[in-house]
């Protein structure tokens, strides 16, 4: 019996179909990896192309995996990417409804919004704050479509790199600002459970942008002006429950916070 692998396009749509599914009945299913044993990286991309055409329009992208520790944790060298739909734009005092998601997470995030295009194999950080227009301080909102959140980096890409919805403080100009060493404070239900700095990702958030651009070159992709990034997960997530509220404040950007009903 030939071992099934997602290698052909008509794997992709199926994988895909499958995970619109999950999200649909809102039950969490075992990684894809389990039933393509041959399943890598560039086959979750695939997947996560057809999500993206079926996803309406695009606010901008968004990074996983950024963190050394959480690199080492699931065997990669690398962050992974996935897109930002629009219609999942949380809007300031609105509330996460928690039945509507599997099992629903937290993190806080360094956003970018983009002023001028960005492509290129070759872009570097120094590229990324010449061209961005403001930064601000966001949640993202996770919801992995399997079980535990147990999965291998390709199933994890094959999910939008478990991308929910997200919630983008006031923008403020990045002139000025070490965003390296930008404090981050994540707080649940008015407790203090982790700080971090912005080197979390990738050392210095523009670095982690500029992957993003370099690895969008593959597919003849880009920034555009306006574009909004999310430069990856500066803490643990923490798991959310109906009644709680999450807050995240970062040095000189102000704070967000988030309810959840």
């Amino acid at each position: 019996m030939t071992t099934p692998r997602a290698s052909l396009p008509s794997d992709a749509a199926r994988i895909a179909a499958i995970l619109t599914k999950a999200t649909a009945d809102r039950v969490a299913i075992s990684p894809v990896s389990t039933e393509f044993p041959g399943f890598e990286i560039a086959a979750g991309y695939a997947v996560q192309r057809h999500l993206r055409a079926e996803a309406g329009p695009l606010a901008g992208w968004k990074l996983g995996l950024t963190s050394r520790a959480k690199q080492a944790q699931v065997g990669v060298h690398e962050p992974v990417r996935g897109f930002l739909a629009a219609a999942n734009a949380l809007d300031l005092a609105e509330p996460l409804l928690v039945r509507e998601y599997i099992q629903p997470r937290a993190e806080p995030e360094i956003a970018f919004i983009m002023a001028a295009s960005l492509a290129g194999p070759t872009v570097s950080s120094a590229d990324v704050m010449a061209a961005t227009a403001a930064v601000a301080v966001g949640i993202e909102i996770l919801d992995s479509r399997y079980r535990d959140y147990t999965f291998t980096a390709p199933d994890v890409v094959a999910d939008n790199t478990s991308a929910a919805r997200y919630l983008i403080g006031p923008a403020v100009s990045a002139a000025g600002l070490d965003l390296r060493l930008l404090g981050v404070l994540l707080e649940h239900n008015g407790e203090v459970i982790a700080t971090a700095s912005g080197a979390a990702a990738l050392g210095h958030p523009a670095s982690a942008v500029a992957w993003l651009v370099r690895s969008l070159a593959a597919e003849n992709d880009g920034l555009r002006p306006g574009d909004l990034v999310l430069s990856g997960g500066l803490t643990a997530a923490v798991a959310l429950q109906t009644g709680d509220v999450v807050t995240v404040a970062a040095d000189r950007l102000g704070s967000v916070e988030i309810g959840c009903r």
